[in-house]
């Protein structure tokens, strides 16, 4: 899959990401040991968008579980098809009437209606879901568990079994274990603190904001049309204004945003007349709106023009 450090960092530069040194040493340990990784850190500095690339650079599909306060193992496994095992039964009704028309006894009916449970409890009535998915995938598969801090630590706890034999027991069918282990990344925004157990069985990654270097770099992948003086000029704004005590600081995602819808503009500079009214691009309450109009003095100080 990967031969080196050095070819994960050039695949997913191709695939435009832009993988630190210690990102793309995770990512190629992870897939030498078959190991899940998770990843923590701030929302919007591109842990998803890295699972995203793992799948776009290995050539699997992407399999997503988005966690949820509530989610259960039920909506994470499979569910029965329900309304289907019904209109069956309906169907053909008259053909279990015929199967049990000669039964010398109720038990014997019952017996006989028992052994033919695997034509409405089969993989025809099966609905899975993401994990089982994953599990029964005929071709290996990336799986994101995609902000697991939101389930709720019972949920967790399933999760880890799951991911310690990649296998999962459905009562009707038997245990169903993984056709090829799938490549595994779990996101956390750290909503709460996850269990020590989780951590151990998985390879740890921290994704922070970028540093100034890295950020500019971002933005010359991302946005290629937007002028090298504008490029520098925005990366040093969203890093003073990620400076400031706001609720949320400007993710990666929002300031390439930002850079696009001053290209669309026809910027060329950074004036805080566009600052401001551009601003809701990058900042998303309004508390820190006010907060970064009042500092925008400081904010575009020694800004590049």
């Amino acid at each position: 899959m990967f031969e080196s450090v050095e070819e994960v960092q050039q695949r997913f530069r191709d695939a435009r990401y832009i993988a630190t040194r210690r990102i793309s040493t995770v990512m190629f340990l992870a897939a030498r040991m078959g190991r899940p990784v998770l990843i923590e850190g701030p929302a919007g500095v591109g842990k998803t968008e890295l699972a995203k690339t793992l799948s776009d650079v290995t050539g699997r599909a992407l399999i997503r579980l988005q966690c949820y306060e509530g989610l259960d193992e039920g909506k994470a496994l499979y569910e029965w098809k329900y309304a289907k095992q019904l209109l069956y039964t309906q169907l053909l009704r008259e053909r279990i009437g015929e199967l049990i028309a000669d039964a010398p006894s109720l038990p014997e009916a019952v017996s006989r209606i028992a052994g033919q449970d695997d034509a409405f409890f089969s993989y025809r009535f099966l609905s899975p879901r993401p994990l089982l998915q994953a599990i029964r995938a005929d071709e290996p598969v990336v799986l994101l568990v995609d902000e697991i801090d939101k389930a709720e630590p019972e949920f967790e706890a399933f999760l880890l079994e799951v991911l310690s034999d990649f296998q999962v027991s459905i009562p009707e069918l038997g245990t169903v274990k993984a056709r090829h282990i799938p490549l595994v990344v779990l996101t956390s925004n750290n909503a709460r603190e996850l269990s020590d157990g989780l951590k151990r069985r998985c390879l740890h990654l921290f994704i922070d904001f970028p540093a100034p270097a890295d950020e500019l770099e971002i933005i010359r992948l991302k946005v290629p049309e937007a002028p090298e003086r504008l490029a520098r000029a925005v990366v040093a704004a969203v890093q003073k204004i990620r400076a400031l005590e706001l609720r949320k600081p400007p993710s990666v995602s929002e300031s390439i945003d930002w850079a696009r819808s001053l290209v669309i503009l026809n910027a060329k500079e950074l004036d805080p007349a566009l600052v401001e009214s551009t601003l809701t691009m990058l900042v998303k309450y309004e508390k820190d709106i006010e907060r970064v109009k009042g500092a925008l003095d400081k904010v575009l100080a020694d800004t590049p023009a």
